[in-house]
């Protein structure tokens, strides 16, 4: 998935020397409190519209400071409640900021998207997708934490309504996309097998997966809602699995991927292997539906268009 450039005016607030500074100072009394102090400049690695990351170099390894505007704030209260629900797949925070939204955390490693071109493989993802499932599951019940946190609502109930305003506030939509009523009858379909709504990152690409120490880490929350679990797949699946090592799109065939996200699903719910897969189709139809309205940015409406396209002509 391609990384929106940033925006005169909107990204200058992350270069502005009144941020960096309390930024720095925050950071230096973070690691303060934890025996620890950077050794060299601090430098500022990521800049978008909506956040910056910036790279700490310290005696015992390098940390990661992120800052993200308001609409993502709640990425460091979220990874702070989901950490420990998932079994050392997301990293516990060094330090976070509720209020600011500012985050630090150990180096996690490489990223998966500059391991997989030196494997030839993506077999690796059968391991991210089985853990990312299993945490979805362990964070049922912590909805109601989560929407405190922040995290956006994007639940069945609320997707119809949510798609109906997006599409009103859109130039030169595609005439092909159904009413807010189809969207509620596939909402529906969906709800009725039972499957409780959970945290959902909603931007799980090879960007997103580390290798930490030997174990797959998943991090960047700043996108993750609650919604239906299975919306995941749509990003995940269609979005980069099924283009294969070499980015050729329909190259990998993703039901083995499919099969191993939804192992948990099967141990955790009394569905039959059919159900669970017809729930997946659903999902990963209705995925590109919440990642459009969760993920629009008023600035950038064309990859919103984009995730509407890849609802009316993806074909899982």
């Amino acid at each position: 998935m391609p990384t929106t450039p940033a925006t005169p005016g909107l990204s200058d607030r992350w270069r502005d020397p009144g941020f960096l500074d309390a930024a720095h100072t925050w950071i230096a009394d973070r690691l303060s409190e934890r025996d620890r102090a950077a050794v060299g400049a601090i430098e500022q690695h990521h800049v978008t519209d909506w956040s910056t990351v910036m790279r700490v170099p310290t005696e015992d390894g390098p940390v990661w400071f992120k800052a993200n505007d308001e609409s993502m704030r709640h990425e460091a209260a979220v990874t702070a409640l989901v950490a420990p629900r998932s079994a050392g797949r997301v990293p516990t925070p060094l330090a976070g900021d509720p209020r600011t939204g500012w985050l630090l955390l150990a180096d996690a490693g490489p990223r998966l998207r500059d391991v997989i071109p030196v494997e030839r493989s993506l077999e690796r993802w059968h391991d991210v997708l089985e853990a990312y499932a299993r945490i979805q599951v362990a964070c049922e019940d912590e909805v109601d934490a989560l929407l405190a946190a922040g995290l956006p609502d994007r639940r069945l109930t609320t997707l119809p309504e949510a798609y109906d305003d997006l599409l009103a506030g859109l130039d030169d939509t595609d005439p092909r996309l159904p009413d807010a009523d189809a969207i509620a009858d596939l909402c529906e379909r969906l709800a009725a097998f039972g499957i409780e709504e959970t945290v959902q990152h909603d931007d799980l690409h090879d960007g997103q997966v580390f290798l930490g120490n030997g174990v797959h880490q998943v991090l960047d929350w700043g996108d993750a809602c609650v919604s239906h679990p299975f919306f995941t797949l749509a990003v995940t699946l269609e979005g980069v699995v099924a283009w294969g090592v070499d980015d050729e799109e329909g190259s990998e065939d993703v039901e083995p991927y499919r099969a191993s996200y939804l192992r948990p699903y099967a141990e955790r719910y009394p569905l039959t292997d059919a159900d669970l897969r017809e729930a997946a189709r659903v999902a990963m139809r209705l995925g590109w539906i919440c990642r459009a309205v969760n993920g629009h940015l008023p600035q950038d409406p064309g990859h919103t268009r984009t995730r509407l396209r890849m609802f009316l002509d993806g074909g899982a």
